[in-house]
């Protein structure tokens, strides 16, 4: 792509992102979500940290050196983060970046 069709892939990004963050105010204004959306909200979070376990665990090569320690740090951190603070935004924010912080320097 070059020129007008970059300009022109990044304005309907754009647009469809925003739409997709304008669509449930658009809707939902004025009267209570359905109930399928009252249970996303109330349950994504520990999908998205389940997703996040298993991720970290993936490739974990229990044969090398390291053992798999890097992983088990990171669960236990986000564990305690979560126990201390009982926030999943916190919980997934910081233990990714501890996750990735240890994987890239150590």
């Amino acid at each position: 792509m070059q020129g007008i069709e970059l300009y022109l892939a990044i304005l309907v990004m754009a647009v469809a992102n925003y739409f997709t963050r304008v669509f449930p105010f658009l809707f939902y204004a004025k009267k209570e979500p359905p109930s399928v959306v009252l249970y996303i909200e109330k349950f994504f979070p520990p999908i998205i940290m389940t997703i996040l376990i298993f991720y970290s665990l993936n490739q974990v090569e229990l044969s090398e050196f390291s053992y798999g320690s890097y992983e088990l740090l990171s669960i236990l951190f986000i564990l305690f983060l979560h126990l201390r603070f009982n926030n999943y935004l916190v919980s997934i924010i910081a233990g990714t970046l501890f996750y990735m912080g240890l994987v890239q320097y150590f």
